[in-house]
């Protein structure tokens, strides 16, 4: 079964500091598009919660597996923590590690 997913991590200034577009399904660029617009908007209802943490993870899919989507989010959390312990990121940039990209579609390809 082919499966969608939008995965974006948030800084606390509501700036995508990462983007993906994971999952099995073949990628559209208009649906990407949309992907991107409904969790953009989605920051409104979750601004509250920027808050009290310094990054928001945020999944658009259409996968009903919830033990996936906890695991992959564990994984990445813990791969977000190495990134942002290392002492030349500079907190609330952009992600350009592409090991960090890779290692993120392959938890995708994993969990959902």
């Amino acid at each position: 079964m082919a499966t969608t997913a939008c995965f974006v991590i948030v800084s606390k200034n509501d700036i995508p500091i990462y983007e993906a577009e994971v999952g099995s399904a073949p990628k559209k660029e208009d649906l990407a598009y949309h992907h991107q617009f409904i969790l953009h908007a989605a920051l409104d209802v979750v601004q509250d919660l920027a808050w009290t943490t310094s990054a928001i993870f945020m999944l658009l899919h259409d996968s009903r597996s919830e033990d996936g989507i906890k695991g992959f989010f564990q994984e990445v959390h813990e791969l977000y923590i190495k990134i942002f312990l290392n002492p030349l990121y500079l907190p609330g940039s952009r992600i350009a590690s592409s090991h960090f990209d890779t290692k993120v579609r392959a938890l995708a390809r994993k969990y959902l």
